[in-house]
């Protein structure tokens, strides 16, 4: 068992990290990709480069910093968080407990740019099958998605009904955890149809009527993860504390996740803040 596993390999979870294995913690950092700051081509106002430098450049002389200390840095999706006696964070190799979480995985939520989506959204329309599910008992359901994070969802929807198809929404299948009697749809959608809730899909092959709708679009968000594990959501960002924890004790967030001036800058000091708050809570733990 871990003491921290931080959810995220940008510049909020790898600051945290520094400060929390300079405490001696146990750490480790999981993320799929280096998100939203590896696409900036030049950071031309953070404190003590002049000049300017990549995104890229930027998290790479941060992982330096990370494997100078030995801190533990995987390369895998996560998919979920439960909580039991302590937290378990699921990937898509496997499981791994820890004492304390920290959600820094930025802030996309990958959403579908047709006719109905906004108008339907939290009319039928989830984004958490763990938060929503129970609702749907019996019920004809759509996940939209073609990875991982589509067949997790999958999976926690089958506690409540089987009648569950797969919309790839046009793009190639990516994952190999599904059963193999699994429906799946690979049209374009078009459109969400429905008055007050959502009635069917529409796609360029036909008119598919559904009761709900799980977007599970690319790899899960912080607000995902934070509204599986039951922690307080609004607005879009993750609500915290000044020590940086959800309403979920043992559960922190920083980063753009939560909100606020979305910088490299602040984002490095919600780390470290948050950092305080998770080594006062592990060691308390641990007594």
């Amino acid at each position: 068992m871990r003491d921290v596993i931080i959810i995220g390999k940008g510049p909020a979870a790898l600051s945290a990290a520094l400060y929390l294995k300079r405490a001696n913690l146990d750490v480790l950092v999981i993320g799929k990709d280096y998100g939203s700051l590896e696409k900036a081509s030049s950071i031309d106002n953070y404190f003590g480069v002049p000049g300017g430098i990549s995104g890229m450049e930027l998290l790479e002389k941060g992982y330096e910093q990370a494997r100078e200390l030995d801190i533990e840095i995987r390369t895998e999706e996560v998919t979920g968080i439960r909580q039991e006696d302590n937290f378990i964070v699921q990937t898509t190799v496997g499981e791994t407990e820890a004492i304390a979480v920290l959600i820094a995985t930025g802030k996309s939520r990958a959403g579908l740019k047709v006719t109905g989506f906004e108008e339907l959204s939290g009319k039928g329309i989830s984004f958490c099958a763990v938060c929503d599910g129970f609702f749907y008992r019996g019920k004809s359901l759509a996940v939209i998605g073609n990875g991982d994070y589509a067949a997790a969802e999958i999976a926690d929807l089958h506690h409540y009904t089987q009648d569950i198809t797969l919309f790839t929404n046009g793009a190639p299948l990516i994952t190999q955890r599904l059963n193999p009697d699994q429906k799946i749809n690979h049209e374009k959608i078009l459109e969400i149809k429905g008055t007050d809730r959502v009635e069917a899909i529409i796609t360029e092959g036909g008119t598919y009527p559904v009761d709900g709708i799980f977007v599970a679009m690319g790899t899960a968000s912080a607000v995902d993860f934070a509204s599986k594990i039951g922690a307080l959501v609004g607005g879009g960002n993750i609500i915290v504390d000044p020590a940086f924890m959800t309403t979920v004790e043992g559960v922190f967030s920083a980063g753009d996740c939560t909100g606020g001036f979305l910088q490299v800058a602040k984002a490095v000091s919600d780390g470290a803040v948050a950092s305080k708050g998770i080594i006062k809570f592990v060691k308390e733990k641990k007594k």
